[in-house]
């Protein structure tokens, strides 16, 4: 228990800061920018308190909001991740679920880019909606979502592929 503390501590520290002193300076083709700190969010223990995972949900985007001064909106899209992780789980592994036999190392490559991309993409869609706040501009929030949800789920399937132990 005290190890997967320390684990997880370490790994919200180092993609925060990354996402911070790095990926927020990435402004590709002008609206392309990678959010790989949602990782964190992504991989937290699958069996860990509901209430508990919410919270540190809401936390990871509150903390990311004060380094970018962007006034709340990763903090609730960061919080709606967290809300429906269980039903991307449920439909991306089924019955695994279910019995709690998921460990992410282990499974598919395609299970694992299902997972991830389905909520990147709802981030995403979450956060852009907040930054434009403007129903007349859906393109440009479907564009912007589509392009960066599609490099930060390259990202962080890379991420999780390159750090993750196969030990299970």
């Amino acid at each position: 228990m005290k190890n997967n503390f320390l684990i997880n501590s370490v790994r919200f520290i180092i993609l925060l800061l990354a996402q911070v002193l790095v990926f927020n300076n990435i402004d590709f083709m002008g609206y392309i920018t990678p959010y790989p700190y949602m990782l964190f969010i992504l991989v937290f223990p699958f069996n860990a308190n509901r209430s508990l995972y919410l919270c540190i949900a809401f936390l990871t985007g509150l903390t990311l909001d004060m380094f970018s001064n962007s006034g709340g909106m990763h903090a609730a899209a960061c919080l709606t991740i967290a809300y429906f992780r269980p039903v991307a789980l449920r439909l991306t592994f089924g019955v695994s679920y279910e019995y709690n036999a998921i460990k992410l190392p282990n499974v598919t490559f395609y299970e694992r880019l299902v997972y991830i991309s389905s909520l990147v993409f709802v981030h995403h869609l979450v956060l852009f909606s907040l930054e434009v706040f403007n129903i007349s501009n859906i393109l440009y929030i479907l564009k912007k979502t589509l392009f960066t949800g599609i490099f930060t789920s390259i990202l962080c399937l890379l991420f999780n592929i390159l750090f993750s132990n196969r030990k299970g």
